[in-house]
């Protein structure tokens, strides 16, 4: 499925890629993260073109 550049980011920042298998599709699962929730919030208003730099993964 397509996905905007700075939401794939945000979930690879997120979740690991077994984490990513686990949920899938399951929409409501990636939204329980906080982080996820709050960038969907932030993002939601912004442009379709709009583009940001997304922080780098913790380990």
């Amino acid at each position: 499925m397509p996905m905007h550049s700075i939401c794939q980011q945000t979930l690879i920042v997120n979740f690991t890629n077994s984490e990513l298998q686990r949920h899938g599709m399951d929409v409501e699962g990636l939204l329980a993260n906080p982080s996820v929730r709050k960038f969907v919030d932030w993002v939601a208003n912004k442009d379709p073109d709009f583009t940001a730099t997304i922080a780098k993964k913790q380990r």
